[in-house]
């Protein structure tokens, strides 16, 4: 596998200056970036599916071992506050448990059984989502748990660092980010990890925009748990509906916090107009602000027409 390789350019790598050294290793930083550009296509392909099954009410789980298990749970624990995705929607199979993310169980990786059993245990189902990871592409607990919830017709996505490795070939949505050697051979956590985090990144951004949680280029379904995040979110729906602050105030608190609903109240609409319009665009502020202009000016048409 080209990630375990070790590369003759580094064989005397720590004879070498501190600078010398940080140079190589963020020239591999900045391959591994690189290295994403061809995997964008399936990026995009895997989003679309993820979305088709997460608006039928699927949940979205993270598979994996060691620090691929810990760059899923990283990316998806941010995905309620910076989204408001629901916690009872969201999961983790983790090689060794819980406890691994903290501390490595050694031996984890290779428990078929256990991945077998947390798949059975979630009950998944075919509007779920279930992303794999894996540096290597053959690691047997996230390959067991993604042949496991492919049976069962979920959405699988397999993110892998080798090419033609089990785990691209056993998903519905193969990510090859073919990062190659690493400076420190082996050392995963390094080039391989930094791709499988701006994958997820990618991934799980896009699938969140296109469920209509951002709104030109804004957290509009963030969850204002303190007071700066509140101020925040007075000032988006000030900035978004183009009002003054007091008025996006009064909005935001008639909409209990809501930015989407505070911004159709700062337009003009009541608390249950704006939840309608919310509810017949699936949640798409966009497209809730463009009916609501539809229908003002429909209104102002027939009033002229009178």
């Amino acid at each position: 596998m080209n990630t375990e390789n070790a590369s003759a350019r580094y064989a005397d790598l720590d004879a070498w200056g501190s600078i010398d050294i940080l140079h190589a290793l963020w020239e591999a930083q900045l391959a591994a970036v690189a290295a994403i550009g061809p995997a964008l296509h399936a990026i995009a392909a895997a989003a679309a599916a993820a979305e088709a099954g997460l608006r039928r009410d699927g949940r979205l789980f993270y598979v994996g071992a060691g620090t691929s298990a810990r760059i899923g749970v990283q990316d998806g624990v941010e995905l309620p506050p910076t989204f408001d995705w629901p916690e009872e929607r969201l999961g983790f199979a983790i090689a060794g448990g819980d406890g691994a993310i903290l501390q490595a169980v050694e031996g984890a990786e290779d428990s078929t059984a256990d991945a077998m059993a947390w798949i059975e245990e979630a009950a998944v189902r075919p509007e779920d989502v279930v992303i794999g990871l894996s540096a290597s592409g053959t690691t047997p607990f996230t390959l067991s748990a993604l042949k496991a919830a492919r049976t069962l017709g979920a959405v699988t996505i397999g993110v892998a660092n080798n090419p033609d490795t089990p785990i691209l070939q056993h998903c519905t949505h193969p990510i090859l980010v073919a990062t190659g050697e690493e400076v420190v051979a082996g050392s995963t956590r390094m080039k391989a990890g930094t791709a499988q985090k701006v994958v997820l990144n990618l991934l799980s951004t896009l699938v969140m925009i296109r469920l209509g949680r951002v709104y030109r280029g804004r957290m509009i379904a963030m969850r204002a748990t303190n007071k700066k995040l509140r101020s925040r979110g007075v000032a988006m729906v000030a900035q978004l509906a183009e009002c003054d602050e007091d008025a996006a105030a009064r909005a935001s608190a008639e909409a209990n916090g809501d930015i989407k609903l505070a911004v159709l109240i700062a337009l003009g609409s009541n608390r249950n107009e704006a939840e309608g319009l919310l509810e017949r665009h699936d949640g798409s502020l966009r497209r809730a602000i463009a009916a609501a202009d539809r229908q003002a000016t429909a209104l102002r048409n027939k009033a002229n027409d009178a």
